[in-house]
């Protein structure tokens, strides 16, 4: 049948019993299939991680602006990476830097939760939080 209507059988289900298959132009299946694939790939939500810089000695202004600028990238849907970074002396407060840490993440007002605990790295401490939906 197939063959007189110029067209192919292909095989649907191979696991079902007895085996699904279809007499379509096997070209424009699987040219709706990729289309079908590119729509769902085009749909998806991309979250990017986005970076926040601090330092232990960073004015209450600008602990105030990145603190909002967390809370927009949270409100986004992307996820964020704090950074304390310590410089030269700045090394022998790590407990201070943990701290100052915690607090900022405890003054975000977006609803949040921390996906990466506090890691240490040479040049301070890094977390990662993301929203809560």
């Amino acid at each position: 049948m197939a063959q007189e209507r110029e067209l192919d059988l292909v095989e649907i289900v191979p696991n079902a019993r007895p085996p699904v298959v279809k007499i379509i132009d096997f070209g424009k299946y699987q040219y709706q299939k990729a289309k079908e694939e590119q729509h769902q790939k085009a749909k998806q939500k991309k979250t990017e991680v986005k970076g926040i810089r601090l330092g232990l000695r960073t004015d209450e202004h600008d602990i105030e602006v990145r603190r909002k600028r967390a809370e927009k990238f949270l409100s986004g849907g992307n996820k964020v990476k704090i950074e304390i970074r310590l410089r030269g002396r700045e090394k022998a407060h790590q407990p201070l830097a943990r701290e100052n840490l915690n607090n900022f993440i405890q003054s975000i007002s977006v609803p949040n939760k921390v996906e990466q605990e506090t890691k240490k790295f040479p040049g301070g401490f890094n977390v990662i939080i993301i929203p809560i939906k």
